[in-house]
């Protein structure tokens, strides 16, 4: 078969500031086509018939020459400029390799996986929870957003692995902190010489420097945030929560009412529902829970959250709900399900004493409780309740969940609640260091862990 013939044209050449990176010059009538070929392979736009490739591995030329063929083999003509040629004819090998065994195409294997690392952390894909120096190099952990497993990264530019992976960002956080706790940092690592060099390149085509540029005004510093137990984090931004959860779960519809201030989201089997109030009270019920035996039936359970729920807890709560055991009801009664839902906090040290009518769980040190009306199993109000804060009348936030709310839903928050950390930039006062209940600990065993699969 005739390859087809495209009128574009592109020009590849090396960068003009920076030491590796390529430039695509792209013109003729169908110039579109060759654009879009190029951005699909990870060239970015810097102007409106110009792409850039700048990579951490210094490889640039060598993927130029790939694009170059592929192009040739759709139809795209494509020229190379002396300059770039010599660069992709050119034999080299990193410096004190760590990995001396390796032959050049394992390097530039290697090199191009840590490559894909960073274009997912640059892109958003693979979302940072904290970073550390172990010595040697910097180490961090982070959680994939399309699959939800959470990965130890280690090293820097070219040499950054997934040395280990987690099947929830609660284990990893808990791994991570008791190997790098005292110098462990909430968010990305600062970027590297050689990732802000790559970035410059990828603004413009550049000039080369004549001089330094007038320094601009620097913007005030953020506050400070600091890792703590995910009881005691931020609330964080709630709405965008709910707008990416929707985003990854194409099984939940979401639908408005007559008023913006509320949105609702229904599970594809119409048994399952939440109800989102946006500009509720911080301390007022801003999430409802609805869960029915059939689309048209009575309510078999439901659960709600306050506006100042925090943000890891709030998404441990919607991860839950996109699983399959938030839509069975085991039909135990409260007492029944006590010793599965709680385990975690007992493998953590929490505190359980009995209070009258209540059972109540709590850390050695921190204003959270968990507290279960375990003489009333027919109460269909609020027979599990989780709340933060010194006084039990005006909690800083609150969790409550009838009776039947599945075990596997309650389990998960208590795992949370156990294991997981987040962010915070309240006053020192106002917040319990993780170490109590997590440094020190041997990694969490098996939860009542939900599973990932949708039901269709």
């Amino acid at each position: 078969m005739n390859t087809p013939f495209i009128n574009a044209h592109v020009r590849l050449d090396t960068h003009p500031t920076h030491p590796s990176a390529v430039t695509a010059t792209v013109t003729g009538h169908h110039a579109h086509v060759a654009f879009v070929a190029l951005e699909a392979d990870g060239w970015e736009a810097v102007a409106a018939d110009t792409l850039v490739l700048a990579r951490i591995d210094r490889e640039e030329p060598y993927w130029a020459n790939q694009a170059s063929q592929q192009l040739e083999d759709v139809g795209i003509t494509t020229e190379i400029s002396s300059e770039l040629r010599e660069a992709i004819d050119l034999e080299w090998t990193w410096a004190n390799y760590p990995m001396p065994w390796c032959t050049r195409a394992e390097i530039r294997n290697v090199s191009n996986q840590a490559q894909k690392i960073y274009d997912d952390i640059r892109h958003g894909r693979l979302l940072i929870h904290a970073h550390a120096h172990d010595g040697d190099t910097t180490v961090a952990v982070g959680t994939h957003r399309d699959t939800g497993k959470s990965v130890y990264l280690h090293g820097e530019n070219h040499l950054r692995q997934i040395v280990d992976t987690f099947d929830s960002p609660a284990q990893a956080l808990t791994a991570f902190e008791r190997l790098h706790g005292d110098s462990m940092r909430p968010g990305p690592a600062p970027l590297t010489d050689t990732e802000r060099q790559a970035a410059q390149a990828r603004t413009s085509p550049g000039t080369p420097d004549t001089g330094p540029e007038t320094p601009k005004p620097q913007p005030e510093p953020s506050p400070q945030r600091e890792v703590v137990p995910a009881y005691a984090a931020d609330p964080g931004d709630h709405d965008a929560i709910f707008e990416e959860f929707l985003a990854a779960h194409d099984d939940w519809e979401k639908w408005r009412t007559w008023s913006d201030d509320t949105t609702h989201a229904i599970h594809e089997s119409q048994i399952l529902r939440i109800e989102h109030l946006h500009e509720a009270d911080p301390q007022e019920t801003s999430w409802t829970v609805a869960a029915y035996e059939t689309p048209v039936s009575e309510r078999m359970w439901h659960l709600t959250a306050t506006g100042a729920t925090p943000a890891p807890i709030l998404k441990a709560l919607l991860t839950v709900l996109a699983s399959d055991d938030a839509l069975k009801a085991d039909g135990d009664l409260i007492r029944e399900k006590t010793v599965e839902v709680t385990r975690p906090l007992a493998d953590v040290g929490w505190q359980h004493t009995n209070q009258g009518s209540y059972l109540h769980w709590k850390p050695q040190d921190g204003d959270v409780r968990l507290t279960l009306d375990a003489q009333s199993p027919s109460n269909t109000l609020a027979t599990w309740r989780i709340w933060a804060g010194q006084d039990v009348h005006r909690p800083e936030w609150t969790i409550s969940a009838s009776n039947y709310t599945p075990a596997a839903v309650l389990s998960h928050l208590a795992g949370e609640l156990a294991y997981g950390i987040g962010l915070s930039q309240r006053p020192a006062q106002h917040r319990a260091r993780p170490h109590s209940s997590v440094r020190g600990a041997v990694m969490p065993p098996p939860l009542a862990k939900p599973s990932t699969q949708r039901t269709r």
